[in-house]
């Protein structure tokens, strides 16, 4: 039997090299390749058994966690037997969330088992004193060996939920490699995600995040469990996020807001009331945003400002949207609908904390930028969606009519939005008094604005 080849494998970024180097060729890292050597078997494998596609399987049951807000990522509820990855930024509050998840879900009868790698006993027990789950039958342990964990899930029976907090400090002795390293990461995974399988008890694992925002270790990690959740917001701000990106039980991009207090995260029920609470009317330069997180729609405070440029190149500073988006709309203004940007200093801003990636925000955005450059300012009463195309056009999006009963709801009386193609039944909104006004070119939102003749569409 031929020897087996050693491999080397980067540390930081994964990347598998025949021999050892000094500077990976993937990332840069200096001293990051780490040798493996692959096992080799020759037991042959037993045969599968096939089945048809329709069958009598009952969905998996859900275990509410106790927290709506997070139950709604989740698609419903944790499921039995699987695995979760919860990423976000040092300190924004992961831990907290899972601690009062756990505390919720043990005070219901079930068995949860809480284990920190970083973190002692005692540190986790002023947290839950200070967020009042001090009662809570929780069962904590502080160990960052993976095999006395193994050992410990293996002996016990009747568990129902066990956090990892964190994933990056777990260690395997039997890997050569120090804690928070790719194969570290990958190997803990593996472990701590079959054991879930076979002994049925949902898994919620805490990731650390990089400085550009993606889950620190390996990808393959993402690729093992079955829902990855971000956990976003600023420090300095109140509102958390938590954003569902990969979810084998319920839909992706679904959100979960939160609201940090002096007792810890507490959950908002009705985002768009709290992103619109402190929005003023009657100025210009801010328009409302009838967003969708998933299945939920947002309304959210689109404000933009413009200032004379001093000299030099003008700036365009964005926070909660994409700046090349907003280049790209900048543009069409300019081109399309005559407005004089280009020397001028852009600020553009989402109210609230949350990031828009959905291209539904440009009619939005070019209501906000449109009001700043004209100082007219928008209607209070209005919402705007619709997505903008490089002549100018405006496009269809997604789901109008839940965008539109969102904003009905908290009193708009007025909806701007793309002209319908196909002259079918009007939105449900419109039957209830909503006015809609349906426009096909950003020059007809610029001259409700201007007050001025609308330039010729190309």
């Amino acid at each position: 039997m031929a020897k087996p080849q050693p491999k080397f494998v980067c540390q930081s970024c994964g990347t598998v090299t025949s021999k050892w180097v000094g500077r990976c060729e993937g990332c840069g890292e200096w001293n990051t390749s780490v040798e493996e050597t692959p096992t080799q078997t020759r037991k042959p494998g037993r045969s599968l058994a096939f089945v048809g596609l329709a069958g009598t399987t009952e969905p998996p049951p859900r275990l509410l966690s106790g927290i709506a807000e997070l139950d709604r990522v989740l698609g419903g509820g944790l499921v039995a037997a699987s695995a979760a990855l919860v990423g976000g930024d040092p300190g924004i509050g992961k831990s907290t969330l899972l601690l009062q998840a756990a505390a919720a879900v043990s005070k219901s009868g079930k068995r949860v088992l809480y284990i920190s790698g970083e973190e002692s006993i005692e540190q986790i027990r002023l947290r839950a004193r200070r967020l009042g789950l001090d009662a809570a039958p929780l069962e904590l342990a502080a160990t960052i060996s993976v095999r006395d964990i193994s050992g410990t899930l293996e002996a016990e029976r009747g568990l129902a939920m066990v956090v990892i907090d964190s994933i990056q400090t777990m260690w395997l002795d039997s890997i050569e490699s120090a804690p928070g390293s790719v194969t570290q990461v990958r190997a803990c995974g593996f472990e701590l995600i079959r054991l879930a399988k076979s002994r049925g008890f949902a898994l919620v694992l805490v990731g650390h995040v990089t400085k550009d925002g993606s889950l620190a270790g390996p990808r393959v990690l993402e690729h093992m469990v079955d829902a990855v959740l971000h956990f976003e917001g600023d420090r300095g701000h109140q509102f958390r996020i938590l954003r569902g990106t990969k979810n084998r039980f319920g839909a992706t991009d679904e959100i979960g807001v939160f609201e940090m207090t002096d007792r810890g995260l507490a959950e908002v029920a009705n985002p768009s009331a709290l992103f619109l609470a402190e929005r003023r009317g009657h100025i210009a330069g801010s328009a409302v945003f009838a967003g969708l997180e998933g299945t939920r729609p947002v309304l959210l405070e689109v404000q933009a400002l413009l200032a004379p440029n001093a000299g030099g190149s003008p700036r365009r500073s964005v926070v909660g949207w994409d700046s090349g988006r907003l280049a790209m709309l900048l543009a069409v203004l300019e081109t399309r609908c005559g407005l004089r940007l280009s020397n001028t200093d852009v600020f553009l801003n989402v109210a609230g904390g949350l990031r828009i990636t959905e291209p539904a925000a440009d009619l939005a955005v070019a209501a906000a930028l449109a009001s700043a450059a004209m100082e007219t300012p928008t209607d209070a009463g209005s919402v705007y969606f619709g997505e903008i195309g490089l002549s100018g056009e405006v496009r269809q999006v997604a789901q109008a009519d839940s965008r539109l009963k969102e904003a009905q709801k908290l009193g708009f009386a007025r909806a701007v939005l793309p002209r319908r193609i196909a002259r079918g039944a009007r939105p449900a909104a419109a039957a209830d008094g909503m006015v809609l006004e349906e426009i096909g070119h950003l020059a007809d939102l610029v001259e409700q604005f201007s007050g001025k003749p609308k330039p010729k569409s190309p």
